[in-house]
């Protein structure tokens, strides 16, 4: 086994959430902007499918604009996506808009690190990967929310000592989430994260 594939291996097996998330070496950070006060849309679960169109370059931001259909608290909405990069680091941003007209963006962005520890800017799909992985949400009526492509998870009552394990089913696909209360959440394709490695 090379040194990239048992570097591959470590990080296909958990990626962490809540903190700077990392998968296959990368590094990727998200902003969100908001257009509006609505505390249960602020926190909205974003999540990105495959099906999209409208790919089209961006004259004047000189990268790559694509509409793409998003979750957004389980429900599916067109967006507006947009990839740039810049010295070594790749950022996107994307805004869509709710039910009652207002628009939400959000932004972020991140780095890959190869095998021999340079650096390099996340791919397109890379990224789309990144924002395809289920979010939580701490609502202020103290209730959690776990959000994954359609479903609507409510946690609250699954603590206990602090941690919570959600085993969720997307067509063929399982993933294990691991929470820790307010203190973020990993994800693995294998097993549930152990909560003890979020520190």
């Amino acid at each position: 086994m090379t040194e990239r594939d048992r570097y591959k291996k470590v990080f296909d097996t958990v990626s962490s959430f809540g903190m700077e998330p990392l998968e296959e070496g990368s590094l990727m950070t998200k902003r969100r902007k908001h257009f509006y006060l609505n505390r249960a849309a602020a926190a909205a679960a974003v999540l990105l499918i495959a099906g999209s169109t409208g790919v089209a370059y961006a004259a004047n931001v000189g990268g790559i604009q694509r509409t793409v259909q998003l979750w957004i608290h389980g429900d599916q909405t067109d967006a507006t996506l947009v990839i740039e990069t810049e010295e070594g680091y790749a950022e996107y941003s994307a805004t869509y808009q709710l039910q009652d007209g207002s628009t939400e963006s959000f932004s972020g962005g991140g780095i890959a690190y190869e095998a021999d520890g340079s650096e390099r800017p996340l791919t397109e799909e890379e990224i789309l990967q990144e924002l395809s992985m289920p979010t939580v949400e701490y609502k202020e009526d103290g209730s959690v929310w776990v959000y994954y492509y359609n479903q609507k998870i409510d946690v609250t009552d699954s603590f206990e000592n602090g941690v919570c394990y959600v085993k969720l089913v997307n067509g063929g696909e399982t993933l294990y989430l691991t929470i820790k209360y307010k203190d973020g959440y990993s994800t693995s394709y294998d097993k549930y994260p152990d909560p003890r490695l979020f520190n």
